[in-house]
């Protein structure tokens, strides 16, 4: 396992991105010809291939709230994750600390186009409720991650454009501007920083649909799994308006359970303990 200092979320192909892709091992004549979208769309769509091909893993988190005055409280919640082959990942989180969330069940079915099917189990109610694509902006959980922020970035949900290069700390990055295709978003667009080795997020900069920078995802402490998959150890939100942040410290990663699709339904939703 190879670790690294500086910083997962991520980023299945149609006719149109192998189009693109091939650009990729043509000669440097052809690449320099790209438009800013065919480069943007081109360098989004490397990234999320990147990670294909994981199956399934697990993970443990902590989730860290902070008010504006640096006040803390803790959240323990699990992670599990499948493929779906030709559609988008299936997550699901169960929360088991503090007493009052314990038990709480979230589950999303992302997909390459159109709005994500989410649902949250309240075990307090007893029961599934959906949350409509209209309300995914809110915020998850208390946490300054929106609904809309926890499922799989998947490509074809937003139009890309290449910005810049620079550097990024110790590493050099390639900024994108992906802006989403759902009316619903809660986002007008986001600025994304790629490092140029191995195309892993680093910073996301989120813009309200008034356009003012409203959030800031910070990536880092990576360690590469199955010498090929890359996992963040820590992953912090910002929110610039109201001096709040969220942090989720992750541990415990297994790949290759014995998950099927079965674990991600409504149904079993309601036993995950």
């Amino acid at each position: 396992m190879t670790r690294m200092s500086h910083p997962r979320t991520a980023l299945a192909l149609s006719g149109a991105c192998l189009a693109i892709l091939a650009l990729a091992a043509g000669p440097p004549a052809a690449r320099a010809a790209e438009s800013a979208e065919e480069r943007g769309l081109r360098i989004a769509t490397e990234a999320r291939q990147n990670d294909k091909g994981f199956g399934n893993f697990t993970a443990n988190l902590t989730m860290t709230l902070r008010n504006k005055r640096g006040q803390e409280s803790k959240r323990e919640l699990r992670l599990r994750v499948i493929e779906v082959e030709n559609d988008g990942d299936r997550t699901v989180f169960v929360f088991d600390r503090p007493r009052n969330v314990k038990g709480t069940g979230f589950l999303v079915h992302a997909h390459k186009t159109g709005p994500d099917d989410q649902w949250l189990y309240l075990p307090a109610l007893k029961r599934v409720k959906r949350i409509s694509s209209s309300k995914q902006s809110g915020s998850f959980m208390g946490s300054e991650f929106s609904y809309e922020d926890m499922g799989a970035v998947e490509v074809e949900k937003y139009t890309h454009r290449f910005l810049r290069e620079e550097d990024c700390g110790k590493l050099r990055c390639f900024v994108l501007e992906r802006v989403p295709k759902n009316k619903d978003s809660g986002y007008s667009r986001q600025l994304v920083w790629l490092d140029r080795d191995e195309l892993r997020n680093i910073r996301i900069q989120y813009f309200d649909r008034r356009n003012t920078h409203l959030k800031t995802m910070v990536v880092e402490d990576y360690n590469k799994y199955l010498d090929r998959f890359w996992r963040a150890g820590r992953i912090s939100m910002t929110n610039h308006l109201t001096g709040k942040s969220t942090v989720l410290n992750w541990k415990d990663y297994e790949f290759g359970t014995d998950l099927d699709l079965g674990d991600f339904t409504r149904t079993a939703l309601k036993r995950a303990r």
